[in-house]
């Protein structure tokens, strides 16, 4: 239920609302202004992530080298204990 101050609030708003043209409202240049920052935040992050990916160094092993054969031969899987 809304008290009479909220309701006194809503009409004056209401009133307001009323006088724009629905057809040409636009977010103006407060929007525009955060629309900016937020892709020059974008922009500087990606900047940022391409600079730290450039120092990986990566490797790739092949499955191989990773485990010998003679290890994963001496211990069987879990499941292959359980079945045998």
């Amino acid at each position: 239920m809304m008290s009479a101050t909220s309701t006194l609030a809503l009409t004056h708003f209401v009133t307001l609302a009323d006088s724009f043209d629905k057809d040409k409202v636009t977010p103006g240049i407060l929007g525009f202004i955060v629309f900016a920052v937020i892709g020059g935040a974008v922009w500087l992050l990606m900047k940022s992530m391409n600079r730290h990916m450039g120092k990986v160094d990566f490797e790739e092993k092949t499955a191989g080298a990773t485990a010998p054969a003679s290890a994963s031969a001496a211990s069987p899987a879990k499941g292959e204990a359980d079945a045998g």
